[in-house]
């Protein structure tokens, strides 16, 4: 069985549940690179764009992967290793949890149904709130469209409604 697509669970519905002590085999994170790009420069950089999340909601491990994979893809390939600097700001601390469900014939004698159905962990993921900033992304003037549009890229591997932001440098482009 493949993985659910993200609208399955962009809208939490159970308590927030993040106590992998008490739970078996709690899946690692797919997402680990944080920060990408020009490290050591990242303060030299005068534009600074955000992906902001219009609505609260969750957001998948796979998804913010997805995103940063793309986003930083596009930048590497466009400006190159050193024109920008990257930085994933939600870490998908949730548990997502799953009952199974035997189908088929004969299943009513091996499912329990719903009895203990506390479900299996199949995945991570991050709460978002209203106005919360996902991505941030700080580049030279000349590279404002580029970071613009990784942030759009990255706005579509993402369950919940987004829109980007432009923090700083709004005097330099005279927007």
């Amino acid at each position: 069985m493949g993985i659910k697509p993200g609208r399955v669970y962009r809208i939490p519905k159970k308590r927030s549940y993040t106590r992998k002590e008490y739970m078996r085999g709690t899946p690692m994170p797919k997402i680990t690179i944080f920060d990408m790009g020009d490290l050591a420069g990242a303060d030299k950089f005068e534009i600074e764009l955000s992906l902001v999340a219009k609505e609260a909601g969750q957001l998948t491990h796979n998804s913010l992967e997805a995103a940063r994979i793309s986003s930083n893809r596009y930048m590497v390939k466009n400006t190159g290793k050193t024109g920008y600097y990257l930085k994933c700001r939600v870490f998908p601390h949730e548990i997502l949890r799953e009952n199974k469900m035997a189908s088929g014939a004969g299943a009513d004698r091996v499912s329990d149904g719903m009895r203990r159905a506390f479900g299996k962990a199949v995945g991570l993921g991050a709460r978002v709130k209203k106005g919360q900033k996902l991505i941030t992304i700080k580049t030279s003037p000349q590279n404002y469209a580029i970071a613009k549009s990784a942030l759009k890229r990255a706005s579509a591997k993402v369950a919940v409604p987004c829109a980007i932001s432009l923090d700083r440098g709004k005097e330099i482009l005279k927007l």
